[in-house]
Order: C-alpha cells, then sequence, then structure tokens
C-alpha cells in the first residue's frame, strides 16, 4: 500500500513523504526541477534490492507514481517567486523589490519588475520563457548595464520597456538580438550616456515603435544607428533627451514612418545628410522646440508632414521643393509659409497648363477613337514644347498647344493620373498663416517706394553730412543755433542711414524676402535699424522743439540780453535729449517692444500692454511737442507783429523761416501720429502695405528736407561755403568780395547773432 503524505507546501516547491507498506520503504521528497530525473531510479533500485515480491509491488505502484510526478511538473510550473505576484489567468507577473532574477515559470507571458535592486541583466536571462511577450522593468536605482544577449532570441516578445533607470549607463550592442517579433521597445529616463546600438533587433513585424526618450546625458546619434532594427516601416520617438548632435547618415539604411526629435532643447546641429540612404521615409518629421539652424534638404522627398514650431533658430528653410508630397507644415514664422505660398502659387499656373494640355488630347483622342475606354497619356507633351524648351518654375506664361503638341500628346500609358487637374483641395496647409504686420511681400512692395526710398535716403545723407562739414569747419565761435543745428544735421543723416540700409536690404532680398525674413528680422541688422530710426525720429523732434523754444525765448527777450540762453545751456537741454532718445531706442531692445515685428523694423508690436504703452507714449510725446512748437511759433508771431516789442529784424526773419520749417516737419509727423495712435487701439485705419507710403514718404521725408531749410538755401551758408573753399585754394575772388560785405550786411538766421 503507498501512502503519499503533502508535508508542506511553500513558494519554492512542495515535500511529499511516500511511504509503501509491505516493503518497509519510506521516501522523504522535496520536488524541485531536478526531483522527478532523481526519484525514478532511486525507488527502482530501492524496491529491486527488496526482491522479487517487492519488484512486483513496483509494478502494481508505477502507473500512480507516473502520476504523481506529472503533477509535481504542474505545480513546480505554476510556483510563484518570492517577492512576486502571479496572476495565472494571465500568465503574468510582477516582482517588486528582488534583488536576484526570479527562477520564472515556464509559462509567464508578461514580466514585470518594479524598483528591483538588479546590478545587471546577465545573459540569457528570459532564455527559459519562451512565451514571454512582454518584458517591464522600471524604477531601479542599481541597475547598471544590460550584458550581451540580455534579450536574445525571444521569438515571441511583442513589448521591452525600460523606464526609470537612472543608473543604467551601459547597453551592449547585442544585448537586442533577434527578437524577430518585438513591437515595441521603450528606454526612458536613464543614465545611458551613448546611443544604444540596436542594430541586432531584426524585427520583422509591421510599423516598428522605437521610444528612447527624456535620457538626458545621450548627446550624440551616430551613423547607421537604426539600420537592422526593423525590416519594415520604422516610428522613432527620440524627443526630450539631451541630444546636440545628429551625425550624417544617422538614419541610414532604415524605413522610417515618423521621426520625433521634439523637445530636445540642446539639439543645433542636424547634419544635411542625416536622412541620406534611408530606404524610405519619413513621412512625419518633428523638430519642435529645438535649437536646429537648418533642415536637411536630402531624404524629404517623401515627407508629408512636418512640424518645426518654437525653433526660434531656424532662421532659413531649405526650398520647399525638397517637399514635393508635403501636405501639413506647423512652422514658427509666417515668413516660411511664404514660401510654400508662393511654390503653389507657381504649381497653379503650371498645373493649369499641363491640364488643359492634357484635356485637349485626351477630347482629340476620344473623337478620334471607336472605343468608349479612356486610357491615359503617356507624355502630357505640355512640359516639353516641340522645341525641346522645358516647362520650369520660371516660364509662368500661358501656352497655347500647337498641332504638333497634340500629336506628341497622344502617346498613351497606364496608371496616368488625372485627379491632379480636378483636386482642388491637394494644397498643403501651412502655420501660422501671415498676418497683417507680416504679409507676404517684399521690404519695399511697390516699385514707386523702391524708388522713392534711394531718392530720400542718399538727399538725405549727402545734404546733413555737407551741412556738418561746413558747420564744422566754420572758423567763427559757435553759436546756439549752430550748435543746435548740428544736432538736427546729425539726426536727420541718422534717418537717412536708417533708410538706405533698408533700401539695401529691399534690393538683396527682391522677390525672395520670405527666405531672408527671419535672419533678417531677428538679427542685428534690423534691431540696429530699429535702433537708428527710433533714435532719429525723437532727436529731430526734440531738438526742433528746442529750436522753437530757444527762438521763442530770444525774441521774448530781446531786450534783456542778460536773460539770453547760452551755450551751456543748450548743451544740457541736448544731453537730457540725447539720454532721452536713446532710452527710448533702447526699451524695445528689452523687452518694451520689438523691431522684430515687421519688415522695416519699427517698433509696431501691440499684443502686450507694455508694447501699447510704449507706443502710446512716443507717439503722445509727439503730438505734445507739436503743440509746444505751435504755442511758441504762435506767440513769436504776435511778438513780431507788436509794434510796442522790440526786435531785430534778423529774428524776425528767422522766426518766419522757422515756422516754416517746424509746421512743415510735423506736418509730415501729424498723419504717422494720428495714424499710429489709431492702430495701437486696435483699430487701424489701413493695411501694413498701405502705411509703408505713410512710413516712407512723410516719416523721414523732411531728414532730406531740413538741411535745405535751415543751411544749403541761405546766403550765409553760401558764405561758409565760400570761405572753407577760398581754404582749399579755390574760389579765391567770390570769397574776397563776401569779406568786403561782412560788416555791411546783417547776418541770416544761419549766423544766429548780429556781429558786432
Amino acid at each position: 500500500m503507498l501512502i503519499v503524505d503533502f508535508l508542506n507546501l511553500h513558494n519554492s516547491g512542495a515535500r511529499m513523504e511516500f511511504y509503501f507498506e509491505g516493503v518497509g520503504l519510506k521516501f522523504l521528497f522535496c520536488l524541485s526541477s531536478r526531483g522527478s530525473a532523481q526519484f525514478v531510479p532511486a525507488l527502482v533500485s530501492a524496491f529491486t534490492d527488496r526482491g522479487a515480491a517487492a519488484t512486483m509491488k513496483l509494478h502494481l505502484v508505477l502507473p500512480f507514481i507516473c502520476t504523481l510526478l506529472s503533477v509535481q511538473q504542474s505545480l513546480l510550473l505554476q510556483v510563484c517567486p518570492a517577492l512576486c505576484r502571479c496572476d495565472w489567468n494571465t500568465n503574468s507577473v510582477t516582482c517588486a523589490g528582488v534583488d536576484v532574477l526570479p527562477q520564472f515559470c515556464s509559462c509567464t507571458q508578461e514580466v514585470w519588475m518594479v524598483a528591483s535592486k538588479l546590478l545587471f541583466i546577465p545573459q540569457d536571462a528570459f532564455a527559459s520563457l519562451p512565451n514571454v511577450s512582454r518584458i517591464h522593468i522600471s524604477d531601479d536605482t542599481t541597475l547598471t548595464s544590460l550584458r550581451r544577449h540580455s534579450f536574445f532570441n525571444l521569438s515571441r516578445i511583442l513589448h521591452i520597456q525600460l523606464t526609470s533607470i537612472k543608473a543604467l549607463s551601459h547597453i551592449h550592442q547585442e544585448a537586442f538580438k533577434d527578437l524577430p517579433n518585438l513591437k515595441y521597445l521603450g528606454i526612458s529616463n536613464t543614465g545611458l550616456r551613448w546611443f544604444p546600438g540596436l542594430q541586432q533587433i531584426r524585427s520583422g513585424q509591421e510599423d516598428f515603435l522605437l521610444e528612447i526618450v527624456e535620457n538626458a546625458f545621450i548627446q550624440v546619434i551616430p551613423a547607421n544607428s537604426f539600420s537592422g532594427i526593423s525590416e519594415r516601416a520604422l516610428t522613432a520617438i527620440l524627443s526630450g533627451n539631451g541630444m546636440k548632435k545628429i551625425e550624417s547618415l544617422a538614419f541610414n539604411g532604415s524605413r522610417l514612418e515618423e521621426v520625433d526629435l521634439s523637445r530636445n532643447r540642446d539639439l543645433d546641429h542636424l547634419d544635411e545628410f542625416a536622412f541620406s540612404g534611408v530606404i524610405g521615409g519619413p513621412t512625419h518629421l518633428d523638430v519642435s522646440e529645438t535649437r536646429v539652424t537648418s533642415l536637411p534638404p536630402l531624404g524629404m522627398n517623401a515627407l508629408e508632414k512636418l512640424r518645426a514650431e518654437s525653433v526660434w533658430a531656424l532662421e532659413v528653410m531649405p526650398p520647399f521643393s525638397a517637399f514635393p508630397h508635403l501636405q501639413r507644415a506647423e512652422l514658427t514664422f509666417p515668413s516660411h509659409c511664404c514660401g510654400l505660398q508662393k511654390l503653389q502659387r507657381w504649381s497653379g499656373r503650371s498645373q493649369e497648363v499641363v491640364c488643359s494640355l492634357i484635356r485637349a488630347a485626351l477630347g482629340r483622342q476620344q473623337d478620334s477613337s471607336a472605343g468608349p475606354s479612356q486610357r491615359s497619356l503617356r507624355d502630357a507633351s505640355g512640359l516639353t514644347a516641340a522645341g525641346g524648351t522645358e516647362l520650369g518654375p520660371h516660364n509662368n506664361s500661358r501656352i497655347c498647344p500647337s498641332r504638333g503638341a497634340f500629336s506628341s500628346a497622344e502617346r498613351l500609358i497606364e496608371d496616368f493620373n488625372l485627379s491632379v487637374c480636378t483636386d482642388t483641395d491637394s494644397r498643403p496647409s501651412c502655420t501660422p498663416t501671415p498676418d497683417a504686420l507680416n504679409p507676404c511681400e517684399d521690404v519695399m512692395s511697390r516699385a514707386f517706394l523702391r524708388v522713392l526710398v534711394w531718392v530720400v535716403s542718399l538727399v538725405a545723407i549727402s545734404a546733413n553730412l555737407l551741412v556738418l562739414l561746413i558747420l564744422l569747419s566754420c572758423q567763427q565761435k559757435l553759436s546756439v543755433t549752430r550748435f543746435l543745428m548740428g544736432h538736427l544735421a546729425f539726426a536727420d543723416g541718422c534717418m537717412g542711414t536708417y533708410l538706405l540700409l533698408i533700401a539695401s536690404v529691399d534690393f538683396y532680398t527682391r522677390s525672395r524676402y520670405h527666405r531672408y525674413a527671419v535672419a533678417w528680422q531677428t538679427g542685428s541688422g534690423c534691431s540696429l535699424a530699429g535702433v537708428l530710426s527710433v533714435f532719429a525720429s525723437e532727436l529731430s523732434v526734440y531738438t526742433l522743439t528746442t529750436i522753437s523754444v530757444q527762438r521763442w525765448h530770444a525774441i521774448f527777450n530781446a531786450m534783456r540780453p542778460h536773460r539770453k540762453m547760452r551755450l551751456w545751456h543748450a548743451a544740457a537741454l541736448m544731453l537730457i535729449g540725447w539720454l532721452l532718445c536713446i532710452t527710448a531706442a533702447v526699451l524695445p531692445l528689452v523687452g518694451v517692444n520689438t523691431y522684430q515685428r515687421v519688415s522695416i523694423c519699427l517698433p509696431m508690436d501691440t499684443e502686450s500692454t507694455a508694447a501699447r504703452a510704449y507706443l502710446v507714449s512716443v507717439l503722445t510725446a509727439n503730438l505734445v511737442a507739436f503743440m509746444v512748437v505751435c504755442l511758441c511759433y504762435l506767440h513769436i508771431y504776435c511778438m513780431v507783429h507788436n509794434s510796442q516789442h522790440a526786435s531785430s529784424r534778423s529774428d524776425n526773419s528767422m522766426a518766419k523761416r522757422m515756422a516754416a520749417l517746424i509746421f512743415t516737419n510735423f506736418l509730415c509727423l501729424a498723419p504717422v501720429c494720428f495714424y499710429g495712435l489709431s492702430a495701437t487701439f486696435n483699430r487701424p485705419l489701413m493695411t501694413f502695405t498701405d502705411s509703408k507710403v505713410l512710413l516712407v514718404l512723410f516719416y523721414p521725408l523732411n531728414s532730406c528736407v531740413h538741411p535745405f531749410f535751415y543751411a544749403i538755401l541761405t546766403k550765409a551758408f553760401h558764405r561758409d561755403t565760400l570761405m572753407l573753399l577760398s581754404r582749399m585754394g579755390l574760389c579765391q575772388r567770390q570769397a574776397h568780395l563776401y569779406r568786403s560785405r561782412l560788416f555791411t550786411v546783417s547776418p541770416h538766421i544761419y549766423r544766429g547773432s548780429p556781429p558786432q
């Protein structure tokens, strides 16, 4: 009789006691992986030693023993390791805090290891799990490396994820090898310093997903990093790492579906040959929130969606002709979308010509064909004229198909797609769309503006330089009027320099401004132009206001010489003016407003409260200055016509001339202030394209008018010019005549005070 006593069952195994009555044998057997191999030989040997009778009894109990052994094997297979939880309905094992890789049941399909304390994953660690399909290891603080063949020859594995293993610094190049059914590999938030070698995976699954994210120490993706991972389409999510460089041929030999490089905030070098050698794709590319300065033009033939948002260093886009299948673009700057719109406008014109030729040839074919079936064209012939001239992107003229073209167009092929001639929704979308301040146009959008800006800038620079030269070379004592007019000439010269800079940029970028818009508007050149513009305009207004107040003060106190404005008074006033004007010009550089908003580099941003306050302050200051000038000259004219108030003839003449000068200046500034204030309060009365006429024709026009009003057309300026020429040995006779009249002719406005 066989008695089986289950003495103990626990996680490490089952202990059974076998007692055979009549034979006197007692076996204490602990079930283990090798128990069955040792138990049967020992049992047979024991029965044989007892004699023939015992051997006969062995034949009776042996079937029952075999049944027990099979039960033993089943118990062993479903034993849950220590520190683990097992769900045998799904064959899932979850282990927490283990420091040695457990012995898993061979039926295990999912392994979850959380907060483990492993030092490394050894070779063939999961080789005893033929059915495993998912392995997840996370929150391990001690795991430093994956050895060779850590994940090797797992034919049913679908999903491997390693996350939050910050001590992991090394992955052997053959750690992942021969995983033909792997569909997902995720490595995130680790301490890896080099991009892992994954070329031995050789997955045959469709749409393989590789997710390597949040690895702060991976800086470079070397060449051929993705070849051999998957034999089919590969999606690579590589966002949020510490990458700085993607080398040439990095994606060589791979079939790419989507490549996500977003949030690699230190990535500033994406090699132009990074996608060279790809077998297919990519169809989606995301470089948002990086610092790349250019996109690779090679290997982008299959690209359908491009996302490059918040990429402020990407100033110049490659030609959109490098993306023939692009359907959607999400970019950073509106000007980049202008390039795509221009490409579509060209495609629309050429497509219209080609489609008209195709329809005409098809109609001719159908008229001459007896069959009802519609065959397709082999050669549209409109693409190439009879003389061999190819229709290119710059050939925008309409082509009338000739009889020879019809004959050539009747050559047919199969699979010609006529949907390009009927599909109106095939144009790609692009954001952000150009707004009111950034339309798709050149800096000088109209031909007459392009001519006018050159004329005004050259006249302003040459005339004001001439005035400064005469003022600085004059040997007479410096007067207050001469001092103030020197500042006015300098301010107007700066305005002419600003216009010359804008005209030069327009000349260089004509018809291609969208390619250079970001580089220009975000560069130091535009900032310099904006500073010159604001500084020059405000200094000119301030100086003219000071001149008006000085002339009013001189006429009002004509009989009180002790109250006359001295040179140091004027110097103090101009020092204050320079400080105010420099402050107004620099504020947009520190974020109060911006010069980067428009192509002509003026502070026209109205999105923030600070920007609107800045514009209102500057324009209001100009209006206040205009009112001060008006009041000064109104009082001057009242005093000139008041016979009881003594004033010199020279002061009267000067007051009239300066009144004409100042009123001309502010009549030009008034429209700018009016339309500027209306736009500041979101009530624009004209488009930005129309406002360029105002800003180029009225805003800087006085810069070339001022030197003629206050100097060049005056007799005093002529006299000083002759004096300068006489010192150079020229015009000696005319200079002598002026010297002889020096004490008989009353000084003009240009002198500032009569000689004694």
